[in-house]
């Protein structure tokens, strides 16, 4: 897609990004109507990340659906405060952005509520706000903002959501945060925003000026497998959720949990030297960690 075509089909520009996600999205093999609302919701999640990251198409055609002045088109919390208006028009009137309007069918099919949605807008609003994190479990309150959203709307669509499988779900989500954060450790520097909790940076003597570097020495490398450890056993303890599915939803899980350890594998492949670019699995490792996990091997 070309800069003059997403500027004049945001709603395409957005949804084409699932292609680049770890895990995925809404494959084929699911039942049309999964797909059509897990896309949706997506499209909301991804927007949304958009908004917050700077990442917007270019021509300011979403803020002007949106209803923002050109004047405050870059003010990513006024965005974020004319999205939150128009998720709440998806529920109780007519919302003006094409996503939302596509995210509406599924709202009203599945009974979502605002809740999840309402996380993630949160999340976003976090990150203008706050760009350093100084324990794990401030990243991980954090992830229960930016992520685990996502994994409640899974199970919320199709059906199978349970306190147990919340809580696993949960942890796989957090996980692939986390995962997703060692892969762009670089990128996100460069937005001023560093997810390496700070209490681990100075365990391993790490300081912001080591991230800038154009390869990782040895005490980022050992920081990055630290916390690729702690993601690695989040998704061992949310694996389970896989076994409690059946059918075509068990292969979508084990996408998730597959999705993970293969990006965990790819970083390690890189040494955990995750600066030049974020280590990326090839599909023949996504495949292999699918077999391993719908065999009950890990």
């Amino acid at each position: 897609m070309t800069p003059a075509t997403a500027e004049r089909d945001p709603e395409r520009a957005t949804l084409d990004k699932a292609a680049g996600e770890n895990f995925p999205v809404a494959p084929f093999f699911l039942p049309r109507a999964w797909r059509e609302d897990l896309m949706a919701v997506y499209g909301f999640a991804r927007l949304v990340d958009d908004i917050g990251d700077g990442d917007l198409a270019p021509g300011g055609e979403d803020a002007r659906l949106l209803g923002v002045p050109d004047a405050d088109a870059e003010d990513r919390l006024a965005l974020l405060d004319a999205f939150e208006a128009d998720l709440r028009r998806v529920f109780d009137g007519t919302p003006r952005h094409p996503l939302l309007r596509r995210l509406q069918p599924a709202v009203r099919r599945r009974g979502l509520t605002p809740g999840p949605f309402l996380g993630l807008i949160a999340a976003n609003r976090q990150d203008q706000l706050v760009t350093r994190y100084e324990t794990y479990e401030d990243l991980v309150a954090y992830c229960e903002l930016s992520a685990n959203p996502v994994g409640r709307l899974v199970l919320a669509v199709t059906g199978t959501s349970t306190p147990e499988r919340v809580r696993r779900s949960d942890a796989v989500c957090t996980a692939l945060q986390i995962v997703e954060h060692l892969q762009d450790v670089a990128e996100d520097l460069r937005r001023d925003r560093v997810y390496l909790p700070a209490q681990d940076m100075k365990r391993f003597h790490v300081q912001e000026a080591d991230l800038a570097a154009p390869a990782a020495g040895a005490a980022v490398r050992a920081l990055v497998a630290y916390e690729a450890e702690r993601a690695r056993l989040l998704l061992n303890e949310g694996a389970p959720l896989v076994g409690s599915v059946h059918g075509r939803l068990k292969l979508l899980l084990a996408g998730f949990v597959a999705g993970g350890r293969a990006a965990i594998a790819a970083i390690a492949a890189a040494d955990y030297d995750v600066l030049p670019g974020p280590p990326k699995p090839g599909k023949a490792q996504l495949l292999r960690e699918v077999g391993v996990i719908l065999r009950g091997e890990g």
